[in-house]
């Protein structure tokens, strides 16, 4: 699902064509978009680089759009039900992220999927925890994050205040938009 989010983004930026000149120089087809296949991390890495090659952004900034684009996509996809049951309101919805991964990880057994935990709540101010062993997934995590917020009108800042060998700490910030 998540080869098929990039590949859709890819051509709402650039066109069928990129994406298509992508999968010829990556060697890959079809049988890298199945939904509910588990992917090395590897090959995800080598779509996203390119990507971002063509995009014309750095891998960071590419990851980080990607996450913000992951929200939409699932929210219009097969995880649509999903995300309308995890939260209606950013603060309830990071709260429950580990139930969502919970309903994606019965249909993807073998998936590695990370654990969130809200620390600190309050009107307008949130402590995340992002548990992980992937590496290097810091700019898709807060593109996430953005990308909730503009799925429930909220604005605000989202910053790292602490990271450890397998978590991340992300202070949020925000308020609705009226």
């Amino acid at each position: 699902m998540i080869h098929r989010a990039m590949r859709q983004m890819v051509q709402e930026e650039l066109g069928e064509e990129a994406w298509l000149a992508l999968e010829q120089k990556l060697e890959i087809g079809p049988t890298e978009l199945l939904t509910g296949m588990v992917y090395d991390d590897a090959l995800t890495l080598e779509i996203v680089a390119e990507a971002a090659a063509r995009l014309n952004l750095s891998v960071d900034q590419t990851l980080e759009a990607f996450g913000q684009y992951w929200v939409r996509f699932a929210g219009q996809g097969s995880l649509s039900s999903i995300m309308n049951f995890t939260g209606q309101n950013l603060a309830s919805f990071i709260a429950n992220l580990d139930r969502l991964h919970l309903a994606v990880g019965s249909a993807m057994p073998g998936a590695r999927l990370p654990a969130f935990a809200t620390l600190e709540s309050a009107p307008g101010h949130l402590v995340m925890e992002y548990r992980s062993d992937r590496v290097g997934m810091e700019p898709f995590v807060k593109g996430l994050l953005q990308g909730l917020m503009d799925r429930f009108d909220a604005c605000g800042e989202i910053d790292v205040v602490h990271r450890g060998e397998k978590s991340i700490l992300f202070d949020i910030r925000y308020q609705d938009k009226d």
